[in-house]
């Protein structure tokens, strides 16, 4: 949780939905009656960053919009500022590879790449599987990789994309995925069929994680038709600590697989590729030419060390104040949101307004407004961020920034709130 004292009157607060007019050159709009900026976000909605005019209202942030707002702390920045650091494109920087040896081992891979970015490191991934232009990838409809990657595989890699229905678990039908493997090969009619993709955990199911039963499976399918499998493990460790195994559990069902430093383990940048010794040459290749080619990256590297030998079993504190969010939701005398509880198994939670009249936009609104009422009810004005997500629901995440006490009080918000629509409903 922030503590923030805005320099900005009750009144004040109750006059930013201005209509935005321009967008400077930071990125930010701005609002020329206030000269508030309000923050372009990744699903387009405005959040509030700067507020201010006269007197003082005490207004504690939580921010559950994703878990990669998350901030290095002291120990971080301090190994970060004395990390010993060389040419990393020569292979040359001591820590970065480090950080890919202790990867590699954690994983029970045979090596490990650190490139920039989660999304560089999938299309390292699919270029490095697929060697050739017009071969495919099968992967889920509501996967990331093909949701929210710009279609890069199309785009760079020349690789063509075949979709699956997901469940809402996260997994998908195998006799699908067989079905649309294609056999058709060298018939110059059809892409050549390479490789499948997972996602686990799942973001747009809810931080599912996939059954290890079902990546067995999978791995017997892949194994028959002499196919890979990519997992976009982003958020991996999440997976490892719900299922108490060990990522290199989940990941011998995998030949490759993306991990991503900056979300929950709390590092600033980067993400690792790991995979066979061969599949990591034909990476480092490919990060070169996307100009993942970084050099003194120690630096960064030594917070990614950090963040996998003393961020992981933290993160079991992410999944329980995730479900207590939903606990809350559900016990409301005025249901506003439907939730799932035996869905909510990692850091993220996902649900569905309840109320006709209350769209999801509406809800994370009064989430983030602050208003007089409020600060005269509860002695402070309480701002939780949260986004509109996919068909029609709310997504709220939890990491490190985010404690325990926080979570009380993004509940404290979300009664109060609750009971103020009431009201308006009861007038109305």
């Amino acid at each position: 949780m922030t503590l923030k004292r805005l320099t900005c009157s009750v009144h004040a607060l109750l006059q930013r939905r201005c209509q935005i007019t321009n967008i400077n050159n930071t990125g930010l709009e701005q609002t020329p009656c206030t000269g508030a900026l309000i923050a372009r976000t990744y699903y387009g909605v405005a959040r509030s960053t700067d507020q201010g005019d006269s007197g003082s209202v005490l207004v504690r942030t939580v921010d559950l919009r994703s878990d990669t707002v998350t901030k290095p702390g002291p120990a971080m920045r301090r190994a970060m500022a004395e990390a010993e650091v060389g040419d990393n494109v020569y292979a040359e920087d001591p820590t970065v590879n480090e950080l890919q040896r202790q990867a590699a081992q954690l994983f029970g891979m045979e090596e490990a790449l650190f490139v920039p970015s989660g999304t560089m490191s999938n299309l390292i991934a699919v270029m490095s599987h697929c060697r050739e232009r017009g071969e495919e990838i099968i992967l889920g409809e509501k996967s990331h990789l093909h949701i929210y990657e710009q279609g890069g595989t199309e785009q760079c890699a020349g690789v063509h994309s075949c979709t699956v229905r997901n469940n809402p678990d996260g997994t998908f039908n195998l006799e699908e995925v067989e079905s649309k493997i294609r056999h058709g090969y060298p018939d110059s009619h059809y892409p050549r069929t390479r490789l499948i993709g997972v996602e686990n955990t799942h973001n747009i199911q809810g931080g599912r994680v996939l059954p290890l039963a079902f990546l067995k499976e999978l791995r017997s399918l892949t194994d028959r038709y002499g196919l890979a499998v990519h997992m976009d493990g982003a958020r991996l460790m999440n997976a490892a600590v719900a299922l108490s195994v060990r990522p290199s559990d989940i990941l011998q069902h995998c030949d490759s697989v993306t991990v991503c430093l900056s979300k929950g383990l709390g590092a600033p940048v980067g993400s690792l590729l790991a995979g066979r010794r061969e599949f990591v040459q034909r990476a480092v290749r490919a990060r070169k030419v996307l100009g993942g080619g970084m050099r003194q990256a120690g630096i960064l590297a030594a917070a990614g060390i950090l963040a996998l030998t003393d961020m992981v079993d933290r993160l079991k504190d992410d999944h329980r104040n995730a479900k207590t969010f939903a606990r809350a939701l559900l016990q409301l005398d005025f249901p506003l949101g439907c939730v799932d509880l035996s869905a909510v198994e990692t850091n993220i939670l996902r649900f569905r307004m309840q109320q006709p009249g209350l769209t999801p936009q509406e809800f994370c609104t009064r989430m983030e407004e602050v208003t007089p009422g409020e600060v005269e009810s509860l002695g402070q004005g309480v701002r939780v961020l949260m986004f509109p997500h996919v068909e029609g629901s709310v997504r709220a995440v939890w990491h490190l920034d985010v404690s325990e006490k926080d979570t009380q009080v993004a509940i404290l918000k979300l009664n109060y709130i609750t009971q103020k629509y009431r009201e308006e409903r009861q007038r109305a």
